[in-house]
């Protein structure tokens, strides 16, 4: 059988029903070709539990400091299997909301693993992708175009390859029946950060092994500083510019612990822990869907595309992980949304400088833009401007006043370059800076903005006042 469209995506993650909802608000017939479940890795194996599980260890912390806010709580206890269950409840609620869209948006969803097979017989210029059911059948989706939004998955470490067991990797972190007593986290990125934060709430005992010269290597040097000190405060260690000495280990299927050899300043540290996750980032799933077929080129594992998500052919598309770059779920959905703008001839409106990066730590960071230190690679002549959340009244009454904004302009131009965000509900915040990059603000003008009070977002204000020395609070 054959199943003719206008546009087939191929994977129905958060960056391929996006793309499937915008074309068909175009007018387009779309068919998405998925072999797992709608939603894809953010929806089930990583944004949304991952940030439920976050929000419980948040509360459980809370909980515990419940007397400094004048309530005395005995007796608080940790029902890890209800933290789990509550976990799936939110997965399940919003996988049934992605399958209502795609019902309401008349799009077709096929369930099979797809392939690309190259130009279709009817047209040169059309791409088919042959599509394998579990019981063996085929079927072939002919398009006029084709985006590949397949993701990714966790990357392996050679020797260190993840069982499930004592050696983890995210997915099956999320997984847990049971928290272990401690787990040496290999990645000091956005995921290992973020679990080595929940973790430690929860009472495991964490340590983190990063070859980079700071946790968050993406990210501004000061935000990394900080968020290292508040973690260590917290009992977190952290090894930075690490190496493993361990190259391989097979663990014994009735050992309880397992012991990693890292060198750190010129000292071999043998670490001993209950559990090993792995987590040095996400591999494109770019094999096996039929690549070979085409004329799509491959750089470094990941999709080549340009600035309007093309491939070298211009009739094939891809967006999100297998792409890399950011490897983000809204960064996905907005190339989702500028890949099929393209194909109907519609502005494009997307800026990957533009996108803002989150990490859901307690406390969490959040930025958009450029660094300082990037600005300064750059040649730029920046100003600074920086204003803590101790300042900040809400943040008082919150308990939360960790951290701070860090503002980066160009001195000559006054353009906005970047802001950086350590504190309470950072990742809510850096949406006023990432909307006044996209109007093109300056920090003049953000600064003239009445934020209300009390709030968390005056610091904002505060902080792009700082850039030229005239911030109120301080």
């Amino acid at each position: 059988m054959t199943i003719n469209c206008d546009i087939a995506i191929l994977g129905g993650g958060t960056g391929g029903y996006v793309a499937a909802i915008r074309a068909a608000q175009l007018g387009k017939e779309v068919v998405i070709i998925e072999q797992d479940k709608l939603g894809g890795t953010c929806l089930h194996r990583g944004c949304i539990p991952s940030k439920s599980l976050l929000r419980s260890a948040e509360v459980f912390a809370l909980m515990q400091e419940s007397e400094d806010y004048g309530i005395a709580a005995d007796n608080i206890t940790l029902q890890f299997a209800k933290v789990q269950a509550r976990k799936q409840g939110i997965v399940d609620q919003l996988h049934q909301g992605v399958q209502y869209l795609m019902r309401k948006n008349k799009i077709k969803v096929v369930q099979g693993k797809g392939r690309v097979i190259g130009p279709s017989i009817f047209s040169p210029q059309s791409g088919a992708v042959a599509v394998e059911y579990e019981d063996g059948e085929m079927e072939t989706v002919v398009s006029k175009n084709l985006i590949i939004a397949t993701g990714s998955r966790p990357r392996v470490l050679p020797g260190l390859e993840a069982d499930g067991q004592l050696i983890l990797n995210s997915d099956h972190a999320l997984q847990l029946e049971s928290l272990p007593e401690s787990m040496l986290i290999i990645g000091g990125g956005v995921i290992g950060m973020e679990w080595a934060s929940m973790l430690s709430d929860f009472g495991v005992k964490i340590t983190v092994v990063e070859a980079a010269s700071q946790i968050l290597p993406a990210e501004d040097q000061e935000v990394a500083r900080e968020l290292r000190k508040l973690l260590e405060k917290r009992g977190v260690t952290i090894y930075t510019e690490a190496t493993l000495l361990t190259d391989t280990y097979a663990p014994a299927s009735d050992q309880q612990q397992l012991s990693i050899t890292i060198r750190h300043q010129e000292q071999e540290h043998v670490l001993t822990v209950s559990k090993v996750m792995v987590s040095i980032g996400r591999q494109a799933n770019a094999e096996s869907i039929g690549l070979a077929n085409t004329d799509v080129q491959i750089v470094n594992g990941f999709i080549k595309v340009n600035n309007k998500m093309q491939t070298t052919e211009s009739h094939i598309y891809a967006i999100g992980d297998v792409i890399g770059g950011l490897q983000l779920a809204h960064a996905a959905s907005h190339e989702g949304i500028a890949a099929v703008n393209h194909i109907c001839g519609e502005e494009v409106h997307y800026n990957p400088l533009q996108v803002s990066r989150c990490v859901y730590t307690r406390p969490e960071v959040a930025s958009t833009g450029i660094t300082e230190q990037e600005a300064t690679a750059q040649g730029i002549d920046v100003k600074v401007g920086k204003f803590p959340f101790k300042a900040i009244g809400k943040a008082l009454v919150y308990g939360e006043s960790d951290g701070f904004v860090k503002v980066i302009a160009d001195r000559k131009t006054d353009d906005l370059l970047g802001v950086q965000i350590i504190g309470p509900q950072a990742t809510d915040l850096i949406s006023e800076a990432a909307l006044a990059q996209f109007l093109d603000a300056t920090p003049w003008e953000v600064a003239q903005t009445v934020h209300a009070h009390p709030t968390l977002a005056e610091i904002l204000g505060e902080a792009m006042l700082a850039v030229d020395g005239k911030s109120i609070g301080m």
